[in-house]
């Protein structure tokens, strides 16, 4: 289990959490984390990365992203 970054919820990261000895590649027929079927919204592994956030906190802050600006 992974540990949400922003809020500590425990959940499955499928990248983080894979089956020990095995790491990701990405390869077809893998399955993909959950997070990659939502629209990307915040840097992944890089020097700007934050850790994975729980399916809750990620879709808040896409929710965010996706909400426009009142007009004065």
């Amino acid at each position: 289990m992974s540990t949400c970054e922003r809020c500590g919820a425990a959940f499955h990261c499928a990248m983080a959490d894979a089956p020990a000895g095995q790491k990701p590649t990405g390869a077809p027929g893998e399955t993909p984390c959950w997070c990659t079927f939502l629209p990307p919204a915040i840097p992944v592994p890089g020097t700007e990365a934050v850790g994975c956030w729980c399916p809750a906190c990620l879709r808040a802050h896409i929710a965010t992203l996706e909400t426009p600006p009142d007009v004065a």
